[in-house]
């Protein structure tokens, strides 16, 4: 299997400490790559996470999804965040539509380790839908860094009572992976359980 991810680049992004531990790489997806993994991204109409299981995954994505399951990314993680995923339950989940009632400010909870969400398209000029590491719950304009939404764009942080993340609104498509490590396999499988209720009620009610 072909590793498609610029582990290199991850290795050696610089992880900041405040105001709380991540770090963030451009273009993370070797350039003769990126294209073909965005045009491979599953058809997601609507707002919302989806499980791997709920979209149709196309090989070019796939590969994606393999390289990312691996080892040598796990031990990455492991050594800038100083928590050792290397047995805990990865969950990936995808997102394609942005509504307007999404972004808001939030941490993510604390059945979750560590988040990497790396951006799947293929330019972005708007300038809302650019997701910020904020410096506490109120207010959007409070940011240390502003990661932009275009092709391939990474970041990864380790989830902590004060990681205050989010973008302002955006209507539209707007496409990502999210990987999470969690604390347990209850974890993940409550997890999967509401994105996959939530999935089907899309499909009966979208």
């Amino acid at each position: 299997m072909s590793q498609i991810l610029k582990l290199d680049a991850l290795k050696n992004a610089p992880v900041s400490e405040t105001p709380y531990p991540y770090f963030v790489v451009e273009n993370a997806i070797l350039d003769s790559e990126v294209k073909a993994v965005i045009q491979d991204f599953p058809q997601i109409k609507q707002g919302g996470s989806y499980n791997l299981d709920d979209v149709e995954i196309k090989p070019n994505f796939d590969r994606l999804l393999k390289s990312i399951d691996t080892p040598e990314f796990r031990r990455i993680l492991t050594d800038k965040f100083g928590v050792d995923v290397m047995e805990h339950p990865m969950m990936i989940t995808l997102r394609g539509y942005s509504r307007q009632k999404d972004g808001r400010i939030h941490t993510d909870s604390k059945s979750k380790l560590l988040t990497i969400l790396i951006y799947l398209n293929e330019s972005w000029e708007a300038e809302t839908g650019r997701l910020r590491i904020l410096n506490n719950a109120t207010d959007m304009n409070d940011y240390v860094a502003e990661i932009n939404s275009g092709p391939g764009d990474l970041v990864a942080f380790k989830v902590t009572d004060n990681g205050w993340h989010g973008y302002i609104p955006y209507e539209g498509q707007r496409q990502s992976i999210q990987i999470n490590f969690l604390t347990s396999d209850k974890a993940n499988a409550k997890h999967k359980f509401v994105h996959g209720l939530s999935a089907k009620f899309k499909k009966l009610f979208g």
